[in-house]
């Protein structure tokens, strides 16, 4: 009788405190976690501002590499907040004010198409210069390479997101009397917000595309490498390291997906909320990491902190804006903006100034042939765009329309896209070089393998904002699969579609600089073209020549987005557009 009596009592005991130590468990685990972040912050600190060393030796010990993946995995993290901001603002500028337009947009098509080699050895000189005395000038210089190659395509998704705001959304924001402000904040970015998460995680995934540039650049006899995941790669290959190169491959695909657990499946599952439709979702995604957190005692006193000081500050929820003091801020915003165009148009005057006097040594021969090249580099790249289109649209609408291949397919997709694709150079020339195609033709693969998950992605997250009333409606009247395709699918993603096209064939003039010019075995393999033209200018250090294939590359993708994309998008928001 006793020991039932214990047992009873023990099994009560059990009972009642088993949800009391789970959370303490959880608990005990986010304290830990944000103990080793602050750990890793004050260490990462320490690397910026050390003393800058001329040559810094790359350890190929696999035990250095939990620390190289560390500080590769924290710069793309600042890129990414830096690009975030930059995003927001540039995108809202750009979509609200049609005289900024005509130059935003321009610009952007210019600054997606100048590839990596354009922008890295006057940011880097300059930035080394500004600090000679330690590693910060190089380590911001290392960030905003891998920000140029996240921005781009986060600014083009937001534009258009926000260009393209349904109607009954836009007047609901009037009746109520939002201000500029109170609109963006709770009709246009919730709108944006899923196309915007999902070209986030395929921006941050073309910043490691360069990994192995940006963080052992050379320029000429001078070596401005850093401690990182993209340099230890690098060393591993000029050394023929193979069980080095090996580590370096389990460090990245560890990277990918501890960020896309802990950092974009959360995200992806937090962006549902902002779906626009009239119905349930059948399933919907979800996160352990999530779950775990709503468990945390911490987390959730921290939260009710947080709401209990908001509505304290503010017991009534913000009136719409109006009246003499709003009228004040909206005047001062638009001379605000109007001063940032004007600095921008004066810039653009200078730089253009300072470019002809800086190109004067090119004889016009040359021009023709880096004309000429350009053209060949441009057919490259529409075949590239074209190939990728073909398997992308199928795979990305079969991953966004199901949320059980979405959980499954995401973490690989992910994986797949973020690897960067120049540590694969090697292993597809040689497969290529086994049915004996050469670079000529196999660069377009080349270039394949970093643009076609810019489609992927826009696409997923098109299918994503498909209205589940819309799908029903399409069973309900029992549409083929091939009826539902032409009616609802390719509608409903094609101005999805157009951001993914212009996005991936900004993304292939980039890849063609290390497309046409590859490093196989020791030996540099070129074909002629206009990315293979940057590429050895950056590498003879001869800029004028590097300036000049980098503004002519400019023209052409500027040329085509305004002949060819800027129709596709006119298009996108008038026939195709499901908010209209």
């Amino acid at each position: 009788m006793i020991h039932r009596f214990l047992d009873t009592v023990w099994g009560q005991a059990n009972a009642l405190f088993l949800p009391f130590k789970r959370r303490r468990w959880v608990d005990l685990l986010v304290l830990v976690a944000g103990a080793a972040i602050l750990y890793g912050l004050v260490m990462m600190g320490r690397q910026w501002t050390g003393v800058h060393r001329p040559l810094v030796e790359i350890d190929l010990s696999p035990w250095a590499l939990p620390k190289y993946t560390f500080f590769s995995m924290m710069r793309g993290l600042v890129a990414y907040v830096i690009s975030l901001g930059f995003t927001l603002v540039y995108a809202f500028w750009a979509a609200k004010d049609r005289r900024a337009e005509k130059l935003l947009i321009p610009l952007l098509d210019i600054l997606q198409s100048i590839p990596v080699l354009g922008f890295m050895p006057g940011l880097v000189l300059a930035l080394v210069a500004i600090f000679p005395h330690s590693n910060l000038g190089l380590e911001l210089a290392a960030v905003l390479m891998i920000f140029t190659g996240q921005a781009w395509n986060m600014t083009f998704s937001l534009y258009h997101s926000l260009k393209s705001v349904p109607l009954d959304m836009q007047e609901s924001a009037t009746v109520y009397g939002f201000n500029w402000w109170q609109r963006f904040k709770w009709v246009e970015l919730p709108f944006g917000t899923t196309g915007l998460v999902w070209n986030s995680m395929m921006s941050m995934a073309g910043g490691w595309f360069f990994l192995m540039i940006t963080e052992a650049f050379k320029l000429g006899d001078k070596d401005f490498r850093l401690p990182g995941l993209g340099s230890y790669m690098s060393v591993a290959v000029e050394q023929g390291n193979v069980p080095a190169m090996a580590y370096a491959i389990l460090a990245m695909v560890a990277m990918i997906v501890f960020l896309d657990q802990v950092l974009w499946r959360p995200v992806v599952v937090w962006a549902q909320r902002f779906r626009v439709e009239e119905t349930a979702q059948g399933e919907a995604p979800r996160s352990w990491l999530l779950k775990l957190f709503r468990r945390s005692r911490l987390i959730r006193w921290l939260e009710a902190r947080r709401v209990h000081r908001k509505t304290t500050v503010h017991p009534q929820p913000p009136k719409p804006g109006g009246g003499p003091a709003a009228s004040l801020r909206l005047r001062g915003g638009r001379w605000l903006a109007n001063a940032g165009l004007l600095a921008l148009l004066a810039l653009a005057a200078w730089s253009a100034v300072s470019l002809v006097a800086f190109l004067r040594p090119i004889p016009g021969a040359r021009w023709w042939d880096l004309a000429k090249a350009g053209g060949l580099t441009l057919s490259r790249v529409l075949i590239s765009t074209l190939l990728g289109t073909l398997w992308a649209v199928p795979a990305g609408l079969a991953i966004g329309l199901s949320p059980r291949l979405s959980k499954v397919l995401q973490p690989v997709v992910q994986v797949a896209a973020s690897f960067p694709a120049p540590m694969l150079f090697p292993v597809v020339i040689g497969i290529l070089a086994t049915f004996g195609v050469g670079l000529n033709y196999g660069c377009i693969v080349l270039m394949l393998l970093g643009t076609q998950w810019y489609i992927l992605f826009n696409v997923i997250a098109g299918a994503m904002a498909i209205p589940g009333d819309l799908r029903e409606a399409a069973t309900s009247f029992r549409l083929s699969r091939w009826h539902r395709m032409k009616a609802l699918y390719l509608p409903s993603i094609f101005p999805y579609l157009v951001t993914g096209w212009v996005t991936a064939a900004g993304g292939a003039w980039n890849a063609s600089i290390v497309a046409e010019y590859a490093e196989y075995k020791g030996h540099t393999l070129t074909t002629w073209g206009l990315g293979s033209t940057v590429s050895a200018a950056a590498y003879h250090r001869d800029l004028p020549l590097l300036a000049a294939g980098v503004i002519l590359m400019s023209s052409l993708v500027v040329t085509f987005n305004r002949l060819v994309w800027k129709p596709c998008y006119q298009l996108a928001a008038t026939r195709y557009s499901l908010t209209k």
